[in-house]
């Protein structure tokens, strides 16, 4: 038999070969992997590396063994390179779907879908920013190898490393902005700083960490647009990071109004409003008078959610049923301008309102007093949800976080009354 014809049985026959054991293979771990995820994502990532990696080594074999009668021949020589190049490809592509198997399997164990998942999400910011840096490590790698295989890089190759350390410095101030993302993009994966699918304030726009490479990230603001910002930027530039611990945000809704506002009446209509909804979490619910001053009285009222998309649409819900609430009820809490009209000597009608007496639970003969609730000792007790810090146990825990080291911590304020 002629050794070409020879040869090229023998190759064909060896890349049959390793397809049919690779086939084999692949259905021998598909079955498994209903059991393993490991090897159900090997079976998914590997399977072509693997077919490529067993195909190129049993030609570069076969072709090695069935042209002994040629070598020295220049012809065999650079086929061996070529098959021994390919081989290393498909070797390090092999290598790289296995570790990207590995990757996966872990990812799969932690679930982002659900409500605590900060510890899951840190978790997936690391993986991928490990699986690009074994990716660009791979690919530098098997260049390095492939190259090695010709022998006038091989000669120089001393001469290289001798010059590495001028090359680095050089390189270094070539790719000064380069190298600040990338350490600055390895800096944010491991010091749990900004995660992926964190809810952030940057640049006066609020979005969702929607994609951390080792150069930039993407930052999906809620209307859509997409923030594109240098890793360095969350690493020398302050931003608000509202989910660093865990996903429930507090939020505040506003009015001005005028001094007659019934307070406590609009406090019980927050209430009854935030309890028949599902956006609220039953944290936090507190209407307070933050400001007194130009003529109108501010209040805030401060309600709580499981996650910001949530106290966004809860935040416009209080405002428009408070607005529509005075509006309706209390149209005389409306801001106004006053404008009182008297003599010289500033003798006004309301003047003698102060002088008249409170009798029957009537002030000044038109309005009712409001019932004061009081504590023990005789002073007034403000009710719960006029409280923020104190009222209850969630409000105690909360001032206790921002007291000092010097301060005494009450965990019950209404205990000393």
């Amino acid at each position: 038999m002629h050794p070409v014809v020879w040869t090229v049985l023998v190759t064909v026959a060896a890349a049959l070969l390793a397809v049919t054991v690779v086939a084999i293979g692949h259905r021998v771990v598909r079955r498994l992997g209903r059991r393993s995820v490991l090897l159900a994502e090997v079976s998914t990532h590997a399977h072509r590396a693997t077919l490529v990696a067993a195909t190129v080594t049993a030609i570069q074999l076969a072709v090695r063994f069935s042209t002994g009668h040629a070598v020295g021949e220049p012809w065999r020589r650079t086929t061996l390179h070529l098959l021994v190049l390919a081989m290393i490809a498909a070797c390090a592509w092999l290598v790289g779907a296995l570790l990207l198997a590995m990757e996966d399997t872990t990812l799969a164990r932690f679930r982002t879908d659900v409500p605590d998942n900060r510890h899951a999400r840190r978790l997936h910011t690391q993986v991928v920013m490990l699986r690009r840096v074994t990716i660009a490590v791979i690919v530098i790698l098997t260049v390095g190898v492939m190259l090695t295989t010709f022998p006038a890089v091989r000669g120089v190759g001393a001469s290289l490393l001798a010059s590495a350390g001028v090359i680095g410095v050089v390189g270094a101030l070539a790719a000064q902005s380069l190298l600040s993302n990338v350490i600055a993009g390895l800096q944010l994966a491991f010091s749990d700083a900004v995660r992926i699918d964190d809810v952030v304030v940057v640049e006066g726009e609020w979005g969702r960490i929607e994609e951390l490479t080792l150069s930039y990230v993407v930052v999906h603001i809620w209307d859509d647009r997409r923030l594109i910002l240098p890793t360095s930027y969350f690493t020398t530039t302050p931003f608000q990071n509202w989910t660093r611990t865990r996903a429930a945000v507090l939020g505040t809704a506003e009015f001005d109004l005028d001094w007659s506002v019934p307070v406590q009446a609009m406090r019980e209509e927050l209430r009854r409003l935030v309890e028949g909804t599902d956006l609220w979490d039953g944290r936090v619910c507190v209407l307070q008078v933050t400001e007194a001053t130009g003529g109108t009285v501010r209040l805030r009222a401060l309600v709580s959610a499981a996650d910001s998309p949530s106290l966004w649409d809860l935040r416009c819900q209080v405002r428009e049923h408070l607005v529509s609430w005075v509006r309706d009820h209390r149209p005389t809490a409306l801001p106004r301008w006053r404008a009182e009209v008297g003599d010289g000597d500033s003798l006004l009608d309301w003047l003698d309102v102060r002088r008249r007496p409170v009798t029957g639970g009537q002030r000044n003969g038109r309005h009712p007093v409001a019932p004061v609730m009081t504590t023990a000792a005789g002073g007034h007790e403000v009710p719960d949800d006029a409280r923020l810090f104190g009222g209850d146990a969630e409000g105690d825990a909360r001032a206790s976080v921002f007291v000092g080291p010097e301060e005494p911590v009450v965990a019950d304020r209404r205990q000393q009354d």
